[in-house]
């Protein structure tokens, strides 16, 4: 028995090894860690239970029966984040570029059926030089069977891509159908076609971290939530970050609790809006003033920055934060902003997070360019997202909501459970100015006479008061009370139940 378990420590030692220690060396020489010491940082010490170690690839062509290495360039297990149970691959980029094989995507779809089965997140670190060529057509189908588990566990169990090396042709999709992806800057990037192929076909001369790095995704593609310095950072930030998520579909969020009271008054609300009505201001300060602690995680920050999504926490319960950013294109909603914010109310409808919205919005963006990006389909995302969201819906208009964006935002019609307003709201079809030049055009040549159709108009529509008349608006508050009305409308919301037709799936405007 002593022999057999030498034998079984010594198998162990050369797995952790990967492809050996000049490979880890190249890899540290990048300031990149290595697949296990990713996992090591992720989770809580001494939680890893690791699964395969002793894998390896079947290919017999080019030489490669000459060449395995246990575990086959996965590290696959699970372990536990702040005491909560999580599955987890990390690519070893040391084993052949990390490039994924027959038995190393078995070893991925192994951990994700077993997340499914016992309800937990799942965390894929991706380190991968792509599909691997020796094995051909089987390797296309390890990725395949990969992206059938990414799409049965979509809306099951959250799923977090951190990508922190190469992600490459067809490897990108799997990422693409997680819920969330963080990137690490210099050292991470993703693209369908590389560089190369790029010059060859479009005669395109572009770096990689241009094509595909993680500023590229997190400022002009959105497709990277978020970016951080390094890996050390960036699973800090990934620990920190699954605190917001439940385990499952059928779990709430997690509470923690919080010195802070519910009932708090932020006077300082009360001067947030600028008397001018074309004058920005930022919403972030709102947010930051209403949610616990101040402390607000803000999604792809630099992407769509007209519309702000992220989580929060209200009286320790997690809340989804969708808001307008007056200090952007004055908030307006265009193409890119509201598939931002279509896909993250999703994602909380999914996950039994509530959904707050902040609304400063004086409509869709106008001009060619959005109508031939297709704004019709792409609004019409966002206005789909919220109108099947059955989880509690808090909305407060702070001052502009005008036109089809004032419905789109989580209006009353779209089943807004508590819809709030600000006394400084500005509810109609749409500006003063607008609208009086339309009803009044015969006087647009008497400026003086405009000046005073439009105060009529504002006067008389410009306020929250004809939509409260109608109960579109539950109530008008003090800025300063937002906090405490916002957390006793989650109370009561708390056990809320509505059901959404029976069907097989919506068909949302893709």
């Amino acid at each position: 028995m002593k022999e057999i378990v030498e034998q079984l420590e010594q198998k162990r030692a050369a797995a952790a090894l990967g492809g050996g220690q000049q490979r880890i060396d190249t890899q540290h020489s990048r300031g990149k860690l290595t697949a296990r010491e990713r996992i090591e940082l992720l989770l809580d010490e001494g939680s890893f239970e690791e699964w395969d170690t002793f894998v390896e690839h079947r290919c017999t062509d080019f030489g490669m029966e000459e060449k395995k290495v246990l575990g086959d360039g996965v590290v696959t297990g699970y372990g536990t984040i702040n005491g909560r149970m999580v599955f987890v691959f990390s690519q070893d980029f040391t084993v052949f570029g990390g490039s994924l094989s027959e038995a190393h995507a078995e070893k991925i779809c192994k951990v994700m059926d077993q997340a499914m089965k016992v309800g937990a997140p799942v965390i894929g670190l991706n380190d991968s030089g792509g599909a691997r060529i020796q094995e051909g057509v089987v390797s296309l189908g390890g990725y395949a069977e990969v992206f059938q588990r990414n799409v049965l566990a979509s809306g099951v169990v959250p799923q977090i891509s951190v990508i922190m090396g190469p992600c490459a042709g067809g490897a990108v999709y799997s990422p693409a159908m997680t819920d969330f992806i963080f990137m690490v800057k210099d050292s991470s990037y993703m693209f369908v076609t590389g560089p190369d192929v790029v010059k060859t076909v479009t005669h395109e001369k572009i770096t990689a971290e241009e094509l595909g790095g993680a500023v590229t995704h997190s400022t002009i593609s959105g497709v990277c939530d978020c970016a951080y310095e390094n890996d050390v950072e960036t699973l800090a930030m990934v620990r920190r970050f699954i605190n917001y998520l439940p385990s499952n579909n059928r779990e709430k969020p997690p509470f923690r609790p919080t010195p802070d009271q519910p009932g708090r008054m932020e006077m300082s609300l009360d001067t947030l809006i600028p008397d001018n009505p074309t004058k920005p201001y930022d919403m972030k300060e709102a947010i930051r003033k209403v949610v616990d602690d101040n402390e607000f995680w803000e999604l792809q920050p630099d992407h769509a920055r007209n519309i702000i999504i992220g989580l929060a926490r209200m009286d320790g319960h997690p809340v989804g934060i969708v808001a307008n950013q007056p200090m952007v294109q004055a908030g307006c909603l265009d193409i890119k902003s509201s598939i931002k914010a279509g896909r993250f109310v999703r994602f909380c409808d999914a996950f039994n997070i509530p959904i707050v919205t902040f609304v400063d919005v004086p409509g869709f963006m106008p001009g060619s360019a959005q109508e031939y990006g297709g704004i019709i389909k792409h609004g019409a995302k966002l206005l789909f997202a919220y109108a099947e969201a059955t989880v509690p819906k808090i909305t407060i208009i702070t001052r502009k909501a005008y036109g089809g964006a004032y419905d789109v935002m989580s209006s009353k019609h779209l089943r807004g459970d508590v819809n709030l307003a600000w006394p400084s709201a500005e509810i109609a079809v749409m500006g003063p100015k607008g609208a009086v030049e339309i009803i009044f055009r015969t006087d647009i040549g008497d400026a003086e006479k405009i000046a005073e159709r439009t105060e009529e108009y504002r006067q008389k529509f410009a306020n929250p008061f004809i939509a409260a008349s109608r109960g579109y608006i539950d109530d008008v508050i003090a800025p300063h009370a937002t906090r405490k009305r916002i957390c006793r409308s989650l109370a009561m919301l708390r056990d809320k139940q509505l059901d959404n037709p029976w069907r097989k799936h919506d068909n949302i405007p893709l």
